[in-house]
């Protein structure tokens, strides 16, 4: 099977995209920043070998973007490859509270979106983390309410909902309604298209209240909207080549890398054969994903909800370098982020080491890596 498995599935919170390094450069996925929900560590197998590390501490959202976290944490698949070290977890609402977790040494390894990746490393000068493989691609739709948007063209003078100012979501639909030859001023929203940057919890209501028209949002925000009635006006993943662009990457500790090569070598063959087991499995890895969910929110997904947003996200073990960089561009494009020196944020040697022995292609890193 090859190195980009092709299952999908969904939801995420929405990553931030680093404002001109000033005040709101510290917003995150579109929610406000909280603490870990620290787990507890999970038994090591009885009599396996130890790695270098007695203990590996991962962090993830509880959400279907991080399935590949959610799955390899529920179904034991990371702690096959880890043996004697141990998985201790930890769970996030947000891209920056993650970051500095994993700054603070209190997680090693982390599942999270690509701005605050670009956030952490930027902002520590390159000296941070690392980017060491991908995990979800996709599951960004423009959902509107057909009865007042029939076509792209009606969307002019309506109000569209992103997550927030500067994140992931907000700087695309800025950089399509650019392509479009439409006029909007970045920070205020205002212009052509109204810009309205409401959080993915408040979204529903606002939409069904008639306060927005749409929204340019992350799943499973955008599956909500489509069961109180709204219609999928466009699907991010059709502007992007092959339909691929990063949503989910794989970061660890600059220290705990130089430190623990073996554990973070565990961990990605882990990541990798459970994206394989999701792709083999989809009906299987869909209700593990929904039970993990159950576990770490209090409740899960309705099937109206979870299964189109599974079908929208791909997980593969590919970063999508490329895309991580036309992701930088257009927040530079639209004057809310400063250009960025993203030379050395990934070292992709350790996954192609594992894709490598499963006898898989390697993945490219778009001239931003180590070497």
């Amino acid at each position: 099977m090859p190195a980009s498995s092709s299952l999908r599935r969904s939801l995420v919170a929405a990553t931030a995209l680093p404002l001109l390094f000033g005040a709101l450069a510290a917003c995150g996925y579109g929610s406000q920043a909280s603490k870990a929900d620290a787990g507890k560590a999970a038994p090591a197998a009885d009599g396996a070998k130890k790695l270098s590390a007695d203990t590996v501490k991962i962090g993830y959202f509880p959400n279907l973007t991080h399935a590949t976290a959610l799955i390899g944490v529920q179904e034991g698949l990371f702690q096959k490859e880890l043996g004697g070290t141990a998985v201790k977890t930890a769970t996030f609402n947000a891209g920056p509270s993650e970051i500095e977790a994993l700054n603070a040494g209190s997680i090693d390894i982390g599942w999270i979106g690509p701005s605050p990746a670009i956030n952490g490393y930027t902002k520590s000068k390159g000296q941070s983390l690392r980017i060491i493989g991908g995990s979800a691609s996709g599951g960004v739709k423009l959902v509107v309410d057909p009865e007042k948007i029939k076509s792209v063209d009606e969307l002019k003078g309506k109000n569209i909902a992103t997550p927030q100012l500067g994140n992931t979501q907000d700087v695309a639909f800025l950089n399509w309604l650019s392509d479009k030859g439409w006029k909007v001023d970045a920070q205020s929203g205002k212009g052509d298209v109204n810009v309205v940057r409401t959080d993915n919890k408040i979204t529903p209501d606002a939409f069904k209240s008639g306060s927005v028209d749409g929204a340019w949002v992350p799943e499973p925000t955008a599956s909500k909207l489509v069961s109180e009635g709204g219609k999928v006006l466009l699907d991010e993943s059709d502007l992007w080549p092959d339909h691929q662009f990063v949503i989910t990457n794989i970061i660890v500790s600059q220290k705990f890398l130089k430190a623990h090569p073996d554990v973070v070598e565990a961990v990605l063959r882990g990541s990798v054969k459970t994206n394989e087991w999701i792709a083999t499995h989809p009906d299987q890895a869909k209700a593990s994903a929904n039970a993990a969910l159950k576990t770490l929110s209090g409740k899960e997904l309705p099937a109206n909800i979870i299964d189109p947003a599974w079908k929208s996200i791909q997980t593969l073990d590919d970063p999508l370098a490329a895309s991580l960089q036309a992701q930088a561009d257009h927040a530079v494009k639209a004057g809310l982020l400063k250009k960025p020196d993203l030379s050395g944020i990934y070292d992709l040697d350790p996954l192609n080491k594992v894709l490598k022995s499963l006898g898989r292609p390697e993945v490219g890193d778009a001239g931003l890596g180590v070497n």
